[in-house]
């Protein structure tokens, strides 16, 4: 080996390239260390809109502090991740927030509200991606009568209720089949033109939970919509026309 001058030469060349990378690469390492790349500023905004329930507030205490490197080696995904983290809407009754991705944190409630009260969801423990998940259905199916979720709530049995942004509260009952709740919810848009026009803002709750009907309460009026649907005066203890009992709803 020692006498073939030819595989010398080639053994010295990859070992000076070899060399010379390692330099590079630790030229290159030591330069993206320098204070000069760090990132001081981050600047966030929206595409065509103010933002709305994201505030500088929140993302300096909650997006910011997860976002570790510099300019250079900063994780772009770790990054989408920690700004994803800010709030949709408030989970449960013990003051923590829930993230566009349906991830649970604690976070100071004032500030994450400064721009606006959030949407309250709640249901069991691990339902929180689901709960999200229904929130943005929600959204898409009350659109045509220009209405949104102001909560959402997934019950211990499993049963889905939603209040709207004009303060009426929907009850829509456990999931049948993967159209059970889309359904009712048409039904629900398909009527409530009617409903307002006999009834305008004396509307407080709508139970979707009949088959071929509905019931609602509102203030000082007592009437029947559908097969059974029997609409109750607020307070009144027992339906004014339809079954005396509503057994069996989901």
């Amino acid at each position: 080996m020692w006498h073939d001058i030819k595989l010398l030469n080639a053994t010295t060349n990859a070992l000076l390239g070899a060399f010379a990378l390692a330099l590079l690469a630790s030229g290159l390492w030591w330069v993206t260390q320098r204070p000069m790349f760090t990132l001081k500023v981050i600047r966030l905004e929206g595409a065509d809109v103010p933002l709305r329930h994201v505030n500088p507030a929140t993302v300096r205490g909650t997006a910011i502090p997860r976002i570790t490197g510099n300019f250079f080696t900063a994780n772009l995904d770790a990054v989408r991740l920690a700004f994803e983290s800010v709030p949709l809407a408030i989970w449960g009754e013990d003051g923590r927030l829930v993230s566009v991705k349906g991830d649970v944190f604690t976070a100071n409630m004032a500030e994450a509200e400064e721009d606006g009260e959030l949407p309250e969801f709640s249901g069991p423990d691990g339902s929180e991606k689901e709960v999200v998940a229904r929130f943005r259905e929600l959204q898409e199916w009350f659109t045509p009568i220009k209405l949104t979720p102001d909560a959402v709530r997934l019950s211990r049995r499993y049963a889905w209720s939603v209040k709207l942004n004009n303060g009426i509260s929907v009850e829509l009952g456990r999931e049948q089949s993967r159209t059970t709740l889309k359904e009712r919810v048409e039904r629900l848009v398909g009527i409530y033109p009617q409903l307002v026009a006999r009834l305008q803002d004396r509307i407080e709750s709508v139970d979707m939970r009949y088959p071929n009907g509905l019931a609602l309460n509102a203030k000082g009026l007592a009437s029947g919509l559908g097969e059974q649907a029997p609409a109750r005066n607020k307070g009144s203890k027992k339906p004014a026309t339809g079954p005396k009992k509503r057994s069996g709803t989901t």
